[in-house]
Parts: C-alpha cells; sequence; structure tokens
C-alpha cells in the first residue's frame, strides 16, 4: 500500500495502483447545486418536482433515465432525450456558478504525469467537458467518459470499464474516486478499488452539493 493525503487525511490505496478515475460532479466539480436547481427549471416547465432527495438517489444516472423515472412517478409521457438536453441547456446557462472541489482536483493536479488519469461520468460529453474546462482540468486528464460513450451507465461498470481500457490499465489496478451510491456500485463492480471522497473534503456544507 502507498499513502497520500486529503486535507491533511492520510488514504492508502495499493501499491499495484496505476491509474486513478474520477467522477465529475460532486468529485471534481461543485456542480450538483446547478444540477438540482436546472432540474428544477425544467419540473417548473412541465409539471412535475425534483428534490434534493431526488438529486441524491438518481447521482450517476443519465439525464434520459432521470427523465424515465419522472415519467413513472409523475404519469407523464415526456421524451427523455429532448427533455434530458433542456436539462443540459438550463446547466449550461449556470455554468459559471459551478466550481472546483479543491481538495480532490489538487490531488488530481499532484498526480498528473506520475500515472494515466481519467474522468468518468453519467453526463453529456459535452456538459462533462464544459465542467471540466470551467475548472481548468481538462488538458491535465487522459481521457473522459461520459454518458455518450457507453451504453449501460453506472451502477453497471461499463463507464469506468471503458476509462481503464482506454487507458491500457487493468480494472484491478485502477482507483476511483466517487462520491454517489451509484458510483460506488460501478466501481466495486469493476473490480477497482474505491475512494469516497465526501469524508475527505471540508469547503461543502450542502448536502446537495456532495453527491455527483
Amino acid at each position: 500500500m502507498f499513502a497520500f493525503k486529503i486535507l491533511n487525511m492520510e488514504i492508502t490505496i495499493p501499491e499495484s495502483t496505476q491509474a486513478l478515475i474520477f467522477d465529475v460532479d460532486g468529485t471534481l466539480a461543485d456542480s450538483m447545486p446547478v444540477h438540482l436547481q436546472s432540474w428544477r427549471v425544467i419540473g417548473e416547465k412541465y409539471g412535475f418536482d425534483y428534490s434534493r432527495e431526488d438529486l441524491e438517489k438518481y447521482a450517476g444516472m443519465s439525464g434520459q433515465e432521470i427523465v424515465r423515472i419522472i415519467n413513472e412517478k409523475n404519469g407523464l409521457e415526456l421524451d427523455p432525450d429532448r427533455i434530458a438536453h433542456e436539462k443540459e441547456d438550463a446547466f449550461l446557462e449556470m455554468l459559471d456558478e459551478v466550481q472546483p472541489i479543491e481538495p480532490v482536483v489538487k490531488l488530481l493536479n499532484d498526480y498528473r504525469g506520475r500515472m494515466p488519469l481519467a474522468a468518468g461520468t453519467g453526463g453529456f460529453r459535452k456538459i462533462a467537458t464544459r465542467i471540466l474546462k470551467s475548472i481548468g482540468v481538462w488538458e491535465k486528464i487522459d481521457t473522459l467518459v461520459a454518458s455518450d460513450d457507453v451504453e449501460h451507465h453506472k451502477p453497471h461498470p461499463h463507464t469506468f470499464l471503458r476509462c481503464a481500457e482506454l487507458l491500457g490499465v487493468a480494472p484491478g489496478n485502477c482507483v476511483v474516486f466517487e462520491d454517489a451510491e451509484l458510483g460506488f456500485q460501478a466501481a466495486r463492480r469493476a473490480g477497482m478499488h474505491l475512494i469516497d471522497v465526501r469524508p475527505y473534503y471540508n469547503n461543502i456544507s450542502d448536502p446537495a452539493k456532495r453527491t455527483p
């Protein structure tokens, strides 16, 4: 095992680690309050409520999957693709409110050049790219796997397995940094070592900001 620190708290990972994989929303980026607000904008338009509990429960799912759940819960027939893209357009209008989660971004910066780095997210590629650029890490990762790139999303392991494949590293030699239950399940199913980042940053007090 070898160790590193986030906010002076020691984390140990296997000596066999050859790559680090980071979730985006709620792990690298403090973006969840903006996701919540953008879902509420769409909900007001189409007649459904979207709570903080919904945000936490569905964290890591693709937008289309979330819309399907909204339809089932509310007896609606919204088009998943169209509504998911409308929601992401609303998110982009508030992108300047998204801030980096500094301790995790610092760790990514510390390991840049020391081992391959990937980002794996349930969000759209165009949105994740904009987020990563806005928090200053886009050029520091080696690859991004988004919902557009895989057929099955978290909690299915495909997102993280695809990251490992693109990095050329065996899944068992990857460490995943995550902050939500669906992502935890995906990492474990991929056979990867998991780090829950939530205990390791203290600059966020709102629970809605601690979920991907």
